[in-house]
């Protein structure tokens, strides 16, 4: 658990340089600055208050809300086996803080090039730090969804940490409106990333990562069951890819990469609900599906002018509730009651984080805004935010 901490970390570097490099260059630095800034947020706010909200002891099972404190307590002699026979209190920690902060760098790529860092930082410590920890603690913190007749099953968090993102990043992009010039009465303008290969080392880092996140879940070194979820994995991951081409080449009649590592995670998101009960064909089958949806969800965004730069929302948040009904449809728990189990779990939390964060950005739009002016955005937010540029002797206006 500690090799996939580790894993997972890594993850926070790969979401940073695939935002970064589907953004415009003027916009790097705070690409940048956001991904840095969300995983040591989230490591301090998951520490005081986020792991006690999501773990608050046997006492609240079944129940909706519990806390049992401030700041991380210690076990009874520092002894493992006094927690689990498997792994200490301060793994369990460190793992699960690894995913905390995961929900808002979701956010940051669906609301790029437009949002003010005051309040993004806000929003993410108030969604990383309360929000997040509730819905996890529902599921994996033994709430009310894991003692359903049927529980609902989420293996490593195609909906506890995928989706969550997700509705946020939604709402967020919604309310903030499209990048200037992105939509216009002639129809749509592309805006391309300024880096495809940063792009890509981003995707590849997350794929590797994704090992850690879905392989550290099973919360056991058990070779058979680690190495069934590893192999779940990275075939849902290259199953998306394929998917994404064939898809984006019958939509586009070109081969667009873009689409094909969108496709990679897609792929990868959709498994982690039941990456540990899944065959392999229905890794694959799964991860096919999830990245055929991807490349239809970012058109259909794109008709309804919700503007994603790249492409998190079609990402995590449609191929997380795909992932998490496909445990009903395929797999050991396939059947009607987990299906109906599966879509109630969907529905809860979508319903709560869609509220919740639009409070949160509701408010900060009604107080003190959200959305950069126009200079700014034209200009770019590394020279109006940060006072600095990633490429100063290249960097264009554009």
């Amino acid at each position: 658990m500690m090799v996939a901490t580790l894993l997972v970390f890594i993850m926070h570097l790969g979401f940073a340089t695939l935002e970064a490099g589907l953004t415009r260059a003027k916009n790097t630095v705070n690409i940048l600055f956001k991904n840095t800034i969300i995983p040591a947020m989230g490591l301090l706010t998951y520490a005081f208050i986020g792991f006690n909200l999501m773990y608050p002891g046997a006492d609240f099972a079944g129940s909706v809300f519990g806390f049992s404190g401030f700041g991380l307590s210690l076990p009874e002699g520092w002894d493992s086996s006094n927690y689990n026979a498997g792994y200490t209190y301060f793994t369990d920690f460190i793992f699960q803080a690894m995913f905390a902060a995961t929900a808002a760098t979701i956010v940051s790529g669906a609301v790029a090039e437009r949002i003010k860092l005051g309040p993004f930082i806000f929003f993410s410590l108030i969604y990383v730090g309360i929000c997040y920890p509730i819905v996890g603690m529902w599921k994996w913190g033994g709430g009310f969804l894991n003692t359903m007749e049927t529980p609902f099953y989420d293996f490593a968090g195609s909906t506890i940490v995928h989706s969550v993102g997700g509705w946020a990043a939604l709402v967020g992009a919604f309310l903030l409106g499209p990048r200037l010039g992105k939509y216009t009465p002639t129809g749509m303008k592309a805006i391309p990333g300024h880096n495809l290969p940063m792009a890509t080392i981003g995707v590849f880092l997350l794929w590797f990562g994704w090992f850690g996140f879905n392989g550290g879940s099973v919360l056991t070194a058990d070779p058979g069951t680690v190495s069934k979820v590893f192999v779940t994995t990275a075939i849902a991951g290259a199953a998306g890819a394929f998917g994404a081409l064939v898809s984006s080449y019958f939509k586009f009649k070109t081969y667009d990469i873009t689409m094909v590592l969108n496709g990679i995670l897609a792929g990868l998101v959709s498994i982690t609900a039941g990456a540990d009960k899944m065959g392999v064909g229905e890794a694959a089958l799964i991860g096919l599906i999830g990245g055929t949806f991807v490349v239809f969800a970012v058109v259909l965004f794109d008709k309804i002018k919700i503007d994603d730069p790249v492409g998190a929302i079609s990402v995590h948040l449609v191929c997380g509730i795909w992932g998490t009904l496909a445990v009903g449809l395929f797999g050991d728990l396939a059947g009607m009651p987990q299906i109906i189990a599966q879509l109630k779990g969907i529905a809860i939390v979508g319903a709560f984080c869609f509220v919740t964060s639009w409070l949160i950005f509701f408010t900060l739009k009604r107080t003190i805004g959200i959305r950069v002016d126009e200079k700014e955005e034209r200009e770019g937010l590394d020279i109006n935010e940060h006072s600095m540029q990633a490429y100063p002797d290249f960097a264009s206006k554009d």
